[in-house]
Protein backbone atom coordinates (compact mmCIF):
# COMPACT_ATOMS: atom_id res chain seq x y z
CA UNK A 1 0.00 0.00 0.00
CA UNK A 2 1.33 3.50 -1.08
CA UNK A 3 2.66 6.07 1.66
CA UNK A 4 0.33 8.75 1.37
CA UNK A 5 1.11 10.72 4.96
CA UNK A 6 2.13 14.05 4.85
CA UNK A 7 5.65 13.24 6.19
CA UNK A 8 6.42 10.80 3.84
CA UNK A 9 9.13 10.91 1.43
CA UNK A 10 6.59 10.87 -1.67
CA UNK A 11 4.93 13.44 -0.33
CA UNK A 12 7.46 15.63 -0.01
CA UNK A 13 8.94 15.04 -3.25
CA UNK A 14 5.31 16.08 -4.52
CA UNK A 15 5.62 18.79 -3.02
CA UNK A 16 9.14 19.70 -4.29
CA UNK A 17 8.05 19.28 -7.38
CA UNK A 18 4.82 21.80 -7.57
CA UNK A 19 3.94 22.76 -10.71
CA UNK A 20 7.17 21.03 -12.74
CA UNK A 21 5.99 18.88 -15.02
CA UNK A 22 6.67 15.06 -14.31
CA UNK A 23 8.41 14.76 -17.94
CA UNK A 24 10.44 17.99 -16.41
CA UNK A 25 12.03 16.24 -13.38
CA UNK A 26 12.47 12.86 -15.40
CA UNK A 27 14.32 14.38 -18.14
CA UNK A 28 16.58 15.99 -15.68
CA UNK A 29 17.62 13.07 -13.60
CA UNK A 30 17.63 10.44 -16.66
CA UNK A 31 14.93 8.13 -15.79
CA UNK A 32 11.02 7.84 -16.86
CA UNK A 33 7.76 9.56 -16.50
CA UNK A 34 6.00 6.42 -15.13
CA UNK A 35 8.96 6.42 -12.66
CA UNK A 36 8.50 9.47 -11.22
CA UNK A 37 5.17 8.91 -10.42
CA UNK A 38 5.76 5.65 -8.98
CA UNK A 39 8.25 7.51 -6.29
CA UNK A 40 5.63 10.28 -5.95
CA UNK A 41 2.46 7.98 -5.05
CA UNK A 42 4.55 5.68 -2.80
CA UNK A 43 4.81 2.82 -4.86
CA UNK A 44 8.49 2.44 -5.17
CA UNK A 45 11.39 4.21 -3.31
CA UNK A 46 14.58 6.29 -5.30
CA UNK A 47 17.71 4.73 -5.04
CA UNK A 48 20.01 7.07 -3.14
CA UNK A 49 21.61 8.19 -6.28
CA UNK A 50 18.24 9.29 -7.45
CA UNK A 51 17.62 11.19 -3.66
CA UNK A 52 21.09 12.50 -4.50
CA UNK A 53 19.58 14.14 -8.31
CA UNK A 54 16.70 15.70 -6.05
CA UNK A 55 18.07 17.83 -3.44
CA UNK A 56 20.57 19.14 -6.53
CA UNK A 57 18.02 19.71 -8.80
CA UNK A 58 15.78 21.55 -6.41
CA UNK A 59 18.78 23.46 -4.48
CA UNK A 60 18.85 25.91 -7.60
CA UNK A 61 16.58 27.52 -10.03
CA UNK A 62 19.44 26.54 -12.48
CA UNK A 63 18.50 23.27 -12.68
CA UNK A 64 16.08 24.74 -15.91
CA UNK A 65 17.54 26.68 -18.07
CA UNK A 66 16.89 30.38 -20.22
CA UNK A 67 15.26 27.59 -22.41
CA UNK A 68 12.75 25.34 -20.19
CA UNK A 69 15.63 22.48 -20.72
CA UNK A 70 16.15 20.78 -17.41
CA UNK A 71 20.29 20.26 -16.14
CA UNK A 72 21.51 18.66 -13.60
CA UNK A 73 24.31 20.80 -12.38
CA UNK A 74 27.62 19.64 -11.29
CA UNK A 75 28.15 19.85 -7.22
CA UNK A 76 31.43 22.12 -7.58
CA UNK A 77 29.10 24.20 -9.92
CA UNK A 78 26.64 25.05 -7.18
CA UNK A 79 26.90 28.94 -5.68
CA UNK A 80 27.61 28.97 -1.90
CA UNK A 81 24.12 29.11 -1.16
CA UNK A 82 22.87 26.45 -3.42
CA UNK A 83 25.19 24.17 -1.95
CA UNK A 84 23.97 24.94 1.25
CA UNK A 85 20.33 24.38 0.29
CA UNK A 86 21.78 20.97 -1.43
CA UNK A 87 23.12 19.50 1.09
CA UNK A 88 20.09 20.43 4.01
CA UNK A 89 17.67 19.35 1.04
CA UNK A 90 19.47 15.93 1.19
CA UNK A 91 19.79 15.55 4.46
CA UNK A 92 15.69 15.89 5.01
CA UNK A 93 15.19 13.22 1.88
CA UNK A 94 17.43 10.64 3.13
CA UNK A 95 15.46 10.96 6.93
CA UNK A 96 12.34 10.75 4.89
CA UNK A 97 13.54 7.60 3.05
CA UNK A 98 12.21 4.76 4.29
CA UNK A 99 14.97 2.88 6.76
CA UNK A 100 13.92 -1.00 5.15
CA UNK A 101 14.86 0.74 1.64
CA UNK A 102 18.52 1.31 2.66
CA UNK A 103 20.60 -1.74 3.04
CA UNK A 104 23.07 -1.30 6.51
CA UNK A 105 26.21 -3.30 4.52
CA UNK A 106 26.72 -2.45 0.81
CA UNK A 107 27.29 -5.59 -1.05
CA UNK A 108 30.76 -6.03 -2.85
CA UNK A 109 30.94 -6.95 -6.33
CA UNK A 110 31.32 -10.43 -5.69
CA UNK A 111 28.24 -10.89 -3.87
CA UNK A 112 26.23 -9.32 -6.99
CA UNK A 113 27.89 -11.55 -8.82
CA UNK A 114 26.37 -14.63 -6.96
CA UNK A 115 23.11 -12.86 -6.05
CA UNK A 116 20.38 -15.73 -6.18
CA UNK A 117 18.69 -16.19 -9.59
CA UNK A 118 15.01 -15.79 -7.81
CA UNK A 119 15.91 -12.31 -6.67
CA UNK A 120 16.38 -11.28 -10.63
CA UNK A 121 13.58 -10.07 -13.38
CA UNK A 122 13.04 -14.38 -14.00
CA UNK A 123 11.72 -14.59 -10.89
CA UNK A 124 8.13 -14.83 -10.73
CA UNK A 125 6.64 -14.62 -7.32
CA UNK A 126 3.04 -15.22 -7.67
CA UNK A 127 4.50 -18.63 -8.59
CA UNK A 128 1.99 -18.89 -12.07
CA UNK A 129 2.91 -21.22 -14.74
CA UNK A 130 5.44 -19.79 -17.13
CA UNK A 131 5.28 -20.48 -21.04
CA UNK A 132 7.96 -19.68 -23.43
CA UNK A 133 6.30 -19.29 -26.70
CA UNK A 134 9.04 -20.24 -29.55
CA UNK A 135 8.90 -19.99 -33.55
CA UNK A 136 9.34 -22.52 -35.44
CA UNK A 137 12.15 -23.02 -37.98
CA UNK A 138 11.07 -22.95 -41.23
CA UNK A 139 11.38 -26.79 -43.09
CA UNK A 140 13.05 -25.82 -45.97
CA UNK A 141 15.62 -24.47 -43.15
CA UNK A 142 15.65 -27.55 -41.01
CA UNK A 143 18.04 -30.44 -40.48
CA UNK A 144 17.39 -34.15 -42.22
CA UNK A 145 13.69 -35.42 -42.07
CA UNK A 146 14.89 -38.24 -40.49
CA UNK A 147 14.47 -36.20 -37.34
CA UNK A 148 11.74 -33.27 -38.31
CA UNK A 149 9.52 -35.70 -39.61
CA UNK A 150 6.78 -36.93 -36.05
CA UNK A 151 6.64 -40.70 -38.23
CA UNK A 152 10.01 -40.84 -38.69
CA UNK A 153 11.93 -43.06 -35.05
CA UNK A 154 14.24 -40.80 -35.05
CA UNK A 155 11.69 -37.70 -34.55
CA UNK A 156 13.73 -34.74 -32.60
CA UNK A 157 10.76 -32.09 -31.70
CA UNK A 158 13.08 -29.76 -30.86
CA UNK A 159 14.80 -29.49 -34.34
CA UNK A 160 12.02 -27.70 -35.36
CA UNK A 161 12.31 -25.03 -33.09
CA UNK A 162 13.92 -21.62 -33.80
CA UNK A 163 16.50 -19.38 -31.41
CA UNK A 164 17.86 -22.95 -29.54
CA UNK A 165 20.39 -20.83 -27.72
CA UNK A 166 18.00 -18.82 -26.15
CA UNK A 167 15.35 -21.25 -25.21
CA UNK A 168 18.09 -23.15 -23.32
CA UNK A 169 19.81 -20.66 -22.09
CA UNK A 170 15.85 -19.42 -20.30
CA UNK A 171 14.77 -22.18 -19.61
CA UNK A 172 17.29 -23.58 -17.28
CA UNK A 173 17.27 -20.00 -15.54
CA UNK A 174 13.26 -20.13 -15.30
CA UNK A 175 13.27 -23.50 -13.64
CA UNK A 176 16.33 -22.36 -11.23
CA UNK A 177 14.67 -19.35 -10.30
CA UNK A 178 11.01 -20.42 -10.01
CA UNK A 179 11.62 -23.63 -8.12
CA UNK A 180 8.38 -26.24 -8.16
CA UNK A 181 6.76 -23.72 -11.10
CA UNK A 182 5.96 -25.33 -14.33
CA UNK A 183 7.65 -24.18 -16.75
CA UNK A 184 6.52 -25.05 -20.98
CA UNK A 185 7.76 -24.32 -24.20
CA UNK A 186 5.60 -24.08 -27.29
CA UNK A 187 5.42 -23.57 -30.78
CA UNK A 188 3.83 -20.27 -31.50
CA UNK A 189 1.44 -21.98 -33.60
CA UNK A 190 0.45 -24.73 -31.25
CA UNK A 191 -1.10 -22.65 -28.29
CA UNK A 192 -3.42 -23.82 -26.68
CA UNK A 193 -5.90 -20.90 -24.07
CA UNK A 194 -4.11 -22.30 -20.91
CA UNK A 195 -0.84 -21.45 -22.30
CA UNK A 196 -1.98 -18.19 -23.45
CA UNK A 197 -3.10 -17.20 -20.74
CA UNK A 198 0.20 -18.31 -18.41
CA UNK A 199 3.24 -15.97 -17.72
CA UNK A 200 4.12 -15.49 -21.34
CA UNK A 201 7.88 -15.08 -22.89
CA UNK A 202 8.32 -14.53 -26.35
CA UNK A 203 11.61 -15.67 -28.29
CA UNK A 204 12.49 -14.09 -32.01
CA UNK A 205 11.00 -11.51 -34.01
CA UNK A 206 7.79 -10.99 -36.42
CA UNK A 207 9.07 -12.84 -39.38
CA UNK A 208 8.67 -16.62 -37.68
CA UNK A 209 6.82 -15.80 -34.31
CA UNK A 210 3.27 -14.29 -34.71
CA UNK A 211 2.74 -14.06 -31.52
CA UNK A 212 5.78 -11.43 -31.10
CA UNK A 213 4.16 -9.07 -33.70
CA UNK A 214 0.44 -10.03 -32.00
CA UNK A 215 1.83 -8.72 -28.77
CA UNK A 216 4.04 -5.98 -29.38
CA UNK A 217 0.61 -4.70 -31.49
CA UNK A 218 -2.05 -4.67 -28.18
CA UNK A 219 1.26 -3.17 -25.83
CA UNK A 220 0.90 -0.29 -28.04
CA UNK A 221 4.54 -0.08 -28.52
CA UNK A 222 6.67 2.65 -30.42
CA UNK A 223 8.53 0.21 -31.57
CA UNK A 224 8.46 -2.06 -34.81
CA UNK A 225 10.10 -4.45 -36.34
CA UNK A 226 10.97 -4.55 -40.08
CA UNK A 227 10.56 -8.21 -41.65
CA UNK A 228 13.18 -9.91 -43.70
CA UNK A 229 11.14 -11.15 -46.26
CA UNK A 230 12.61 -9.52 -49.07
CA UNK A 231 16.08 -9.23 -47.98
CA UNK A 232 17.34 -11.71 -45.91
CA UNK A 233 20.57 -9.65 -45.06
CA UNK A 234 18.53 -7.15 -43.72
CA UNK A 235 16.75 -6.33 -40.25
CA UNK A 236 15.76 -3.39 -38.55
CA UNK A 237 14.25 -1.78 -35.33
CA UNK A 238 12.03 1.37 -36.09
CA UNK A 239 11.32 3.20 -32.72
CA UNK A 240 9.12 6.57 -32.59
CA UNK A 241 9.16 9.57 -30.23
CA UNK A 242 8.74 13.10 -29.91
CA UNK A 243 12.33 13.43 -31.78
CA UNK A 244 10.98 11.61 -34.81
CA UNK A 245 11.98 8.09 -36.29
CA UNK A 246 14.60 6.21 -35.42
CA UNK A 247 15.90 3.20 -37.15
CA UNK A 248 18.43 0.50 -35.52
CA UNK A 249 20.03 -1.91 -38.16
CA UNK A 250 22.56 -4.94 -37.20
CA UNK A 251 25.76 -4.67 -39.08
CA UNK A 252 27.36 -7.96 -41.42
CA UNK A 253 30.67 -8.00 -42.63
CA UNK A 254 31.24 -6.70 -46.15
CA UNK A 255 32.10 -8.52 -49.17
CA UNK A 256 30.69 -11.88 -48.70
CA UNK A 257 26.95 -13.41 -49.55
CA UNK A 258 26.41 -14.23 -46.16
CA UNK A 259 28.87 -11.86 -44.12
CA UNK A 260 29.16 -12.65 -40.76
CA UNK A 261 27.43 -10.52 -37.83
CA UNK A 262 29.15 -8.33 -35.72
CA UNK A 263 26.68 -6.38 -34.45
CA UNK A 264 22.95 -6.95 -33.49
CA UNK A 265 20.04 -5.32 -31.37
CA UNK A 266 18.09 -6.69 -28.81
CA UNK A 267 14.94 -6.09 -27.53
CA UNK A 268 13.93 -6.65 -23.80
CA UNK A 269 10.13 -5.76 -23.23
CA UNK A 270 8.10 -6.43 -20.52
CA UNK A 271 4.52 -5.68 -19.55
CA UNK A 272 0.74 -7.12 -19.25
CA UNK A 273 -0.15 -10.36 -20.83
CA UNK A 274 -2.66 -9.07 -22.87
CA UNK A 275 -4.50 -12.28 -22.62
CA UNK A 276 -4.68 -12.10 -18.99
CA UNK A 277 -3.82 -8.86 -17.04
CA UNK A 278 -2.73 -10.26 -13.77
CA UNK A 279 0.16 -12.57 -15.31
CA UNK A 280 3.01 -10.53 -17.75
CA UNK A 281 4.54 -10.88 -20.64
CA UNK A 282 8.19 -10.57 -21.75
CA UNK A 283 9.61 -10.24 -25.11
CA UNK A 284 13.37 -10.87 -25.85
CA UNK A 285 13.62 -10.19 -29.45
CA UNK A 286 16.60 -9.47 -31.83
CA UNK A 287 17.05 -8.42 -35.56
CA UNK A 288 18.52 -12.15 -35.82
CA UNK A 289 18.81 -14.81 -33.91
CA UNK A 290 22.21 -13.26 -31.25
CA UNK A 291 19.84 -10.64 -29.98
CA UNK A 292 17.37 -12.49 -29.12
CA UNK A 293 19.95 -14.93 -27.46
CA UNK A 294 21.69 -11.22 -26.02
CA UNK A 295 18.28 -10.25 -25.18
CA UNK A 296 18.40 -13.20 -22.51
CA UNK A 297 21.44 -12.96 -21.85
CA UNK A 298 21.32 -9.55 -20.19
CA UNK A 299 19.25 -10.73 -17.22
CA UNK A 300 20.88 -14.54 -16.97
CA UNK A 301 24.71 -14.24 -17.47
CA UNK A 302 26.26 -13.53 -13.92
CA UNK A 303 28.26 -10.90 -15.01
CA UNK A 304 25.91 -8.29 -15.55
CA UNK A 305 22.27 -9.35 -14.71
CA UNK A 306 22.65 -7.55 -11.40
CA UNK A 307 23.70 -4.65 -13.02
CA UNK A 308 21.13 -5.00 -15.63
CA UNK A 309 18.25 -5.51 -13.41
CA UNK A 310 20.05 -2.55 -11.28
CA UNK A 311 19.89 -0.26 -14.14
CA UNK A 312 16.08 -1.25 -14.66
CA UNK A 313 14.91 -0.99 -11.14
CA UNK A 314 16.72 2.68 -11.67
CA UNK A 315 14.68 3.77 -14.67
CA UNK A 316 11.49 2.01 -14.47
CA UNK A 317 8.61 1.65 -12.16
CA UNK A 318 7.52 -1.53 -10.85
CA UNK A 319 4.11 -1.55 -12.85
CA UNK A 320 5.48 0.25 -15.82
CA UNK A 321 5.50 -1.85 -19.37
CA UNK A 322 8.97 -1.00 -20.55
CA UNK A 323 10.94 -1.55 -24.22
CA UNK A 324 14.55 -1.31 -24.18
CA UNK A 325 16.26 -1.26 -27.83
CA UNK A 326 20.50 -2.54 -26.94
CA UNK A 327 23.29 -2.60 -28.95
CA UNK A 328 24.94 -6.36 -29.21
CA UNK A 329 28.73 -7.12 -30.41
CA UNK A 330 29.01 -10.39 -31.99
CA UNK A 331 32.49 -11.45 -32.17
CA UNK A 332 33.18 -14.59 -34.32
CA UNK A 333 29.63 -15.68 -33.53
CA UNK A 334 29.77 -15.13 -30.09
CA UNK A 335 27.43 -12.79 -28.28
CA UNK A 336 28.90 -10.07 -25.81
CA UNK A 337 26.50 -10.03 -23.26
CA UNK A 338 24.90 -6.21 -23.16
CA UNK A 339 26.08 -3.92 -19.98
CA UNK A 340 22.93 -1.28 -20.20
CA UNK A 341 24.45 0.64 -17.72
CA UNK A 342 27.68 1.41 -20.35
CA UNK A 343 27.20 4.82 -22.29
CA UNK A 344 26.00 3.65 -25.99
CA UNK A 345 24.64 0.09 -25.37
CA UNK A 346 21.41 1.34 -24.78
CA UNK A 347 19.51 2.55 -28.03
CA UNK A 348 15.91 3.39 -26.97
CA UNK A 349 14.30 3.24 -23.95
CA UNK A 350 10.19 3.71 -23.05
CA UNK A 351 8.25 3.10 -20.67
CA UNK A 352 4.44 3.84 -19.59
CA UNK A 353 2.57 2.98 -16.41
CA UNK A 354 -0.36 1.25 -16.11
Amino acid sequence: MADDSSGSLAARLRELRGAVPQRTIAAGLGVSVPLISSWEKGKAVPPADRITGYAKFFATDRSIDAKGHPQLLATDALTAQEAERFRSLLAELIELRPTAAVPTVAPSSADLETRAPWEGMWHFRDRSPITIVCAALPADLRADERYTSPESPDFIELYAYADLDALMELYGHLLAANPGVSVHRKLADNLTQTDITNHLVLLGGVDWNPMTRRVMAALDLPVSQETRDDDPDVGAFRAVDADGVHVFRSTLEEGHPHARLTSDVAQFCRGPNPFNRKRTVTICNGNYGRGTYAAVRALTDPRFRDRNRDYLEGHFGPDDTFSILAQVSVVDGEVITPDWTQDGTVLHEWAKAI
